[in-house]
């Protein structure tokens, strides 16, 4: 009985979820057939009618202008399926082959044409990773697009809807493309005759839409084209101008007027004939079912496979969407103010650097000899920010790789690492490694390998110039970071040339030890800072005779900047923010038109009034102390960051020297913390106590501004 109970309870709990399986699959089918969902369907061509207009037959294989942020050059693209989707049809879209003009190709590969293009030639488009999906709304009208061979000339006509194409473009070179690629199978049909039905019974390749789409008769220019050259010839517009004003016109008046698409076939889905086969198309990611009833059925059965024996969903092909790469050129400045504020841009690369040529010449000298003699050997350089270090050292290696290039010295290969962008001292292993050979490998990995290469003879070895900036954030406990970067130049074969840059002088006395400090040598380069006639000398440089500035308003900028830390980044961002606020007062009767005294002089206060300096302003006694203690302390160590127990030591001694009571350690964390809560600080966690790690969030010369306005 027992046996029985249980077969009897485990059949009734089958029986159950087939029945509830059975009944979840007739609601469904229910709510199916009372919604009558569509699913995309291919059409021969479709009638665009606008407002104004005539209307525009688009067919499959025709080549078409489609609306883009360029009224008076459009995109060119080629049709080659056009459907609807949704309730009814409503959206129509439809699949192109690009075609790019010669305005969208990057400026630097115009070269490998090797040849001036013409101004009708286009190229196909052989990139595959943009949308070749376009909503058919967009599309302006048709175009003709011939082939030609590349030994034939183009031809002197002044239609511009006609275009020609020679070669494609894949985003790296030009090929010749074949004509049977290019020409179209299908020309536009005339206005005055209907579309031909074709009824949507689908499964349909491409090349069956697109031989159902050749036209009987010859072909003729639509109505379309005629009303809007007389609309060109009255306003002086293009067609493709008149018919985008004419739906902003329309959009702008109505929101929910949208164009009026015709299908070329007359058939709904209700009268669809019975096909006694079901087939889909997988390559696109539709199904195209020949009836309503196989419709229902293949839902039906698909539901229940999937409820029965569910599978691994499938990736799409195209998971990412992208456009084409459309390059835009860049803007010309409109007036004196705008060129003045470019060429002062810091990212701005000068003819020149001056103030600049004695340093100049000793890092040239030292890499040039090395070069030369296949040695090795490490330069310090060192100097306050913003007074020139990695731009001489960048001028110095681009004027050797010009030498090299002439054949004067031998060629080199040149590699830079920073170390403000690497989390991670080892990293620099890996950076060296994978500029030097493009290998991928560990930190420790990239090490042995790098030490391999270096210690042993290759033929043909080049000169390797390594430059090292930040080089403070390179040091570890241990320093073999910076050991190995000192000591490979030393080896007999390496052929290697370091430069290293850091913004202490001292540096190597500080936080190196012996074996690490003899390695780098006594060669040493030290970068003073700029005095207001440097930085008036490098202004004037940057405007090259531009006439914006006023004589006393440089000289103002230049003396407040040299006497606060000679920064030429500083003065450079003062004097563009003065072009802004005298571009900005314009409109005043009284200017001159060119950056004065007053223009200047709000700059330095907006930029020398922020809210940071403001803070430091207000802030207390001690916590003012703790600011200074706290500079003092990185440049006894030469590093940006300290525990807070080496500040405290420092935040003690100053308050005996301006002869105020130290404070308590509590005292002192609170402090701290309230710094950091204005963000004049970044802290570590506080459970850390004395051993948390502090850095500045402002730089040093605002906190000795407001300390000395104080």
């Amino acid at each position: 009985m027992e046996v029985l109970y249980h077969f009897f309870h485990r059949n009734l709990e089958e029986l159950l979820k087939c029945i509830f399986r059975s009944l979840l699959v007739m609601f469904w089918c229910f709510e199916m057939t009372r919604f009558e969902i569509l699913m995309p369907v291919c059409f021969s061509s479709f009638a665009i009618s606008v407002e104004g207009l005539s209307k525009i037959i688009i067919n499959t294989g025709q080549d078409i202008f489609i609306e883009g942020c360029d009224e008076d050059n459009p995109y060119v693209a080629k049709v080659t399926r056009l459907y609807g989707d949704g309730e009814s049809y409503s959206h129509k879209l439809g699949f192109v082959q690009w075609f790019i003009r010669v305005s969208e190709l990057p400026v630097n590969k115009l070269k490998l044409l090797g040849r001036e293009p013409h101004p009708q030639e286009i190229f196909y488009y052989e990139c595959r990773n943009c949308d070749n999906e376009v909503n058919v709304e967009s599309i302006l009208r048709p175009v003709k697009v011939k082939h030609l061979d590349s030994n034939d000339p183009f031809p002197d006509s002044a239609d511009k809807d006609t275009l020609y194409v020679k070669l494609s473009w894949d985003s790296k070179v030009f090929r010749v493309v074949n004509s049977t690629v290019v020409e179209s199978p299908a020309e536009p049909a005339p206005a005055s005759s209907p579309p031909s039905c074709l009824k949507p019974s689908l499964p349909m390749s491409p090349s069956c839409s697109q031989s159902a789409a050749t036209p009987r008769g010859p072909s003729r220019r639509t109505p379309a084209n005629v009303e809007a050259e007389s609309l060109h010839s009255a306003t002086k517009l293009s067609a493709s101008k008149c018919l985008s004003a004419k739906r902003r016109n329309a959009t702008a008046r109505t929101p929910g007027v949208r164009k009026r698409l015709e299908l070329s076939s007359e058939c709904l889905h209700k009268d669809f004939k019975m096909q006694p086969l079901c087939r889909t198309r997988e390559q696109q990611g539709y199904i195209y079912i020949s009836n309503t009833k196989s419709y229902h059925h293949f839902l039906t059965v698909s539901l229940i496979f999937l409820q029965i024996s569910p599978g691994t969903p499938q990736t799409p092909r195209h998971a990412t969407p992208s456009i084409p790469i459309r390059s835009l050129q860049t803007q010309q400045p409109a007036n004196i103010l705008e060129e003045a504020r470019a060429r002062l841009h810091v990212s701005s690369v000068p003819e020149s650097l001056p103030c600049r040529e004695q340093e100049f010449q000793d890092i040239y000298s030292f890499v040039e000899s090395k070069i030369v003699d296949n040695t090795g050997g490490c330069m310090y350089i060192s100097g306050v920010p913003g007074t020139g270090k990695t731009a001489t050292v960048h001028e110095v290696i681009r004027c050797l790789q010009h030498a090299a290039d002439m054949d004067e010295i031998p060629s080199f290969h040149f590699i830079e690492i920073n170390g403000m962008k690497m989390t991670d001292p080892h990293q620099a292993y890996v950076q060296i490694l994978q500029k030097l050979t493009g290998q991928k490998a560990t930190p420790d990995h990239a090490a042995v390998l790098l030490e391999k290469r270096f210690s042993n003879l290759a033929p043909r070895k080049e000169t390797i110039v390594l430059l090292v900036d930040e080089l403070d954030l390179l040091w570890t406990r241990k320093q073999n970071v910076m050991y190995n970067l000192f000591e490979w130049p030393a080896r007999r074969h390496a052929r290697l040339v370091v430069l290293t840059i850091a913004n202490t002088m001292d540096l190597p006395e500080r936080i190196m030890i012996n074996r690490v400090a003899s390695r780098l040598g006594l060669t040493r380069m030290s970068f003073q800072p700029y005095s207001f006639k440097q930085l008036q000398e490098i202004i004037m440089s940057r405007l090259n005779k531009l006439k914006a500035f006023e004589e006393d308003a440089l000289q103002l900028v230049s003396r407040k900047v040299a006497a606060l830390s000679g920064d030429a980044r500083r003065c450079l961002d003062i004097c563009r923010r003065a072009t802004e606020i005298c571009e900005h007062s314009a409109a005043d009767p009284s200017s001159t038109g060119l950056v004065g005294m007053s223009h200047v002089m709000e700059a330095l206060n907006e930029m020398f009034s922020s809210a940071y300096i403001t803070a430091i302003r207000c802030a207390s006694t001690q916590e003012q102390l703790f600011l200074r203690a706290v500079i003092t302390e990185f440049r006894r160590l030469g590093l940006e960051e300290a525990t807070f127990q080496q500040v405290f030591v420092q935040h003690q001694a100053l308050c005996r020297i301006e002869g105020l009571k130290p404070i308590g350690v509590s005292e002192g964390l609170a402090v701290c913390q309230r710094l950091g809560a204005c963000r004049l600080l970044l802290l570590e966690p506080s459970h850390l106590g004395v051993l948390q790690r502090i850095r500045l969030n402002v730089s040093q010369d605002d906190i000795f501004y407001a300390l000395k306005a104080d």
